[in-house]
């Protein structure tokens, strides 16, 4: 793990901090970045992954003030020169340690809820099966902004619940609405899973890419190295994922999941 924050994202970073500071004044505990920047290094896509922690509720205003302040030190990926995708996860510790399946999370900011942040249109908080994946990559890896590491700040989470995580996030991935307009990303989140689902570990997603290629049919390897190629900025519009390339590998790997489980 980098002994310090990656450069070329200090300064938007310091930016989003300091939204977050004002709004959470009084409650905030923690912050942790996570994600390539801290775990094989960011892509030219890549979203700066930030999960903070506070000590109670934020009230619905602050939540909603939060967000839209976030919405001006965040861009889509590969869309700014300088600024890169925001994805930042807000939990009340109470809620997560002890830990339990799921968990809930307050609020959680991604530039895909732009144009409903942007029309007033705010998720509450709610039960959140991905936090049990998150948490799990924060303390595997991740820098420490405010507080203790994560690794002793978070409770470890149980095999069971990873697996049990893994499974729930496939499970709504079932027909091209579910993945239209975020092809790649789901290409590529499909196979982040099914490594973890067959050795228990976390790995970045060329990485999990480069496993999952090794163990598909040939039909359906080239769509992941597609998807592979455009998150390393390689293959220019050959590197496009269309929607209809998706559904046989995500029932492929949903059957792979089934069959498998942490090692």
């Amino acid at each position: 793990m980098p002994a310090s924050i990656p450069a070329e994202i200090a300064l938007q970073l310091a930016r989003a901090r300091a939204i977050l500071e004002r709004h959470l004044a009084g409650t905030l505990q923690a912050m942790h970045l996570f994600g390539s920047a801290v775990d094989g290094g960011l892509k030219p896509h890549s979203d700066i992954d930030l999960l903070v922690t506070v000590s109670s509720v934020p009230a619905e205003p602050v939540r909603r003030a939060l967000m839209l302040d976030l919405l001006a030190v965040s861009a889509w990926p590969g869309s700014h020169p300088s600024c890169r995708a925001l994805e930042v996860t807000v939990v009340v510790r109470d809620a997560v340690v002890p830990w339990r399946y799921p968990a809930r999370r307050e609020l959680q900011f991604g530039e895909w809820l732009r144009e409903d942040l942007q029309a007033g249109r705010f998720e509450p908080a709610m039960p959140d099966h991905d936090l049990a994946i998150l948490l799990a990559k924060v303390r595997q890896h991740s820098i420490s902004l405010l507080g203790p590491p994560a690794a002793e700040w978070f409770d470890p989470v149980p095999p069971s619940d990873f697996a049990r995580a893994l499974a729930d996030t496939v499970a709504q991935w079932n027909e091209p609405a579910d993945w239209e307009g975020d092809e790649r990303n789901v290409a590529l989140a499909l196979a982040r899973i099914w490594y973890s689902a067959a050795t228990g570990q976390i790995a970045a997603k060329n990485v999990a890419a480069d496993w999952a290629l090794e163990r598909l049919p040939p039909a359906l390897q080239p769509v992941l190295a597609r998807a592979r190629a455009g998150y390393l900025g390689q293959g220019g519009g050959d590197a496009a994922v269309r929607a209809a390339d998706i559904g046989p590998l995500v029932h492929y790997v949903k059957a792979a999941v089934a069959g498998t489980g942490p090692a």
